[in-house]
């Protein structure tokens, strides 16, 4: 290697190191974006979870759905399909990769409309002029480095007797399957961006602890509607009516 190759590569270093962990996991998920998308269509169950997290928001035609962290759109017919073309879907997302696929996906639902932007600041309120009826969050509660507070400005988005939504994976707790944790445990870190991967702590214990805060925020604000359990164990499902 020439010593130009070498201050090339370091140099290359440095710049990873210094981009923000957002901008990397940006990148991260664009570059991804379309195995992201293959698996978010073709998970054993995924089909019947979406429907089941859809429904359990109980949206009615005309109403407006927001879903935080919509990646590449695999929820947004679901919605779009139960508020009707006189309602509205807006998913937020910050990576411009997977809104690209998002937005292919919907080319045939005029009500969904997709917003660059982070799921802890969304800014949907000022485009809307209203409060949105309800918000779904599905596998992104364990990227928030406080899940407590974004559930809780999520219900306070919506407001009283607006519906919050929350699927997320985690270890199964049904001793049959235990014995596949470990599996999950590989996963969750070969799926994390990079930095994440590094860190002393098991990202699957970073992930838990998250989830619980996230899914006790909800419980806190809301009264629970809907909780299921489902691919033997790991999926989880929880929704609730603003209190």
């Amino acid at each position: 290697m020439t010593a130009e190759q070498s201050g090339s590569r370091s140099r290359g270093r440095s710049r990873s190191r210094s981009r923000s962990p957002s901008a990397v996991a940006q990148s991260f998920y664009t570059r991804w974006a379309t195995l992201y998308d293959a698996l978010a269509r073709r998970a054993p169950g995924a089909g019947s979870v979406r429907t089941e997290a859809a429904d359990a928001l109980a949206l009615d035609p005309g109403e407006t759905a927001v879903e935080m962290g919509c990646g590449t759109g695999a929820n947004l017919p679901y919605l779009a399909e139960r508020v009707g073309p006189e309602g509205s879907v807006v998913g937020v997302d910050f990576s411009p990769g997977v809104l690209d696929v998002a937005r292919e996906r919907t080319r045939e639902f005029p009500q969904v409309h997709l917003v660059r932007g982070d799921a802890t600041r969304p800014p949907v309120a000022d485009d809307l002029g209203a409060s949105p009826d309800a918000v779904l969050a599905t596998f992104v509660s364990g990227m928030f480095d406080d899940p407590a507070a974004v559930i809780s400005s999520w219900a306070d988005l919506v407001g009283p007797d607006g519906r919050l939504c929350l699927v997320d994976l985690a270890e199964t707790t049904d001793s049959r399957w235990r014995p596949l944790n470990p599996a999950f445990r590989a996963l969750v870190r070969v799926t994390a961006p990079p930095g994440s991967r590094t860190m002393r702590a098991s990202p699957t214990k970073l992930l838990n602890r998250r989830l619980v805060a996230a899914h006790r925020a909800l419980e806190s604000r809301c009264r629970v509607t809907h909780e299921t359990t489902h691919a033997l164990g790991f999926a989880r499902v929880r929704a609730g009516v603003v209190a």
